[in-house]
């Protein structure tokens, strides 16, 4: 069990509530963006990996550019929509397979339009689409009481999922996809972690978090650990809080084992 603290929290606390010294990160341009690193001291996991960088990263969480960054991963973000509300039977759908498709889906379109040209102004400069490189994408989702929950569709719904939460523990589901071009292959996982609250979280939360211009409803079941109005109601947590905020870590690094594996498998 972990109590919520690390960097990363604490950083995006920071740019949730705009911070000083936050605002050149939240003002960078995409070409900018991907190259902000919070650890200049520690090595990078894909020259680690003998992996091409930047990765292009197909989400424009902010949670998941600060856990990259924290992992010192230099990153390009390119962002594709695809129509997630779509996609799957939330009702019968486990949650494992549910955020795989949604993930590999976000892939396949993401990389079909790089592919066909569509996204050579929003790509790092001098790179084309005959480049090597590796794509990352995600998606999340989390369960209470048998239920699928993904981004409230309202401020109600959203104290509605927290609210529920004081009776009894939530989990996330998260997914990671990673594709190699021009090679195309892929490894995927994921990861979950369940969230322990206090009886004292209410609805309530969401109006305070609202105030304070939170992105809430871009969250997941409206939950948002990072922020410390949350984190003070917080009891435990089984797994990482890396995991609750979008992205394992430790399922980064072993999918880049993985995918640096089956590279050199191919090679032969």
């Amino acid at each position: 069990m972990r109590k919520v603290r690390s960097t990363v929290a604490a950083y995006a606390f920071a740019v949730v509530t705009r911070h000083p010294h936050a605002a050149a990160f939240i003002s960078s341009s995409s070409r900018d963006f991907p190259r902000v690193s919070l650890n200049m001291g520690k090595s990078n996991p894909l020259i680690e990996h003998n992996l091409p960088e930047p990765l292009l990263l197909g989400s424009g969480s902010f949670t998941r550019k600060l856990i990259l960054s924290e992992m010192n991963i230099p990153y390009h973000k390119i962002v594709r929509e695809i129509d997630e509300r779509g996609l799957g039977d939330r009702s019968k759908d486990k949650p494992r397979d549910l955020v795989l498709m949604l993930a590999k889906a976000k892939m396949d379109h993401l990389i079909n339009e790089i592919q066909a040209g569509n996204c050579n102004d929003d790509l790092p400069s001098g790179f084309t689409s005959a480049n090597e490189c590796v794509v990352l994408t995600g998606d999340q989702v989390v369960t209470h009481a048998g239920n699928i929950l993904e981004k409230p569709d309202s401020v109600e719904q959203a104290k509605e999922f927290v609210t529920g939460y004081a009776s009894s523990p939530c989990s996330t589901v998260g997914s990671c996809v990673l594709t190699h071009l021009p090679s195309g292959i892929q490894v995927s996982g994921v990861d979950t972690a369940t969230i322990h609250f206090k009886p004292t979280i209410t609805g309530d939360i969401i109006d305070n978090l609202l105030k304070e211009d939170a992105p809430v409803l871009s969250c997941a079941g409206g939950l948002m650990i990072e922020h410390p109005l949350t984190r003070e109601h917080i009891d435990r947590i089984e797994g990482t809080e890396d995991s609750v905020m979008g992205l394992s870590k430790d399922l980064v690094i072993r999918l880049l084992d993985e995918l640096r594996q089956k590279l050199l498998e191919n090679a032969k």
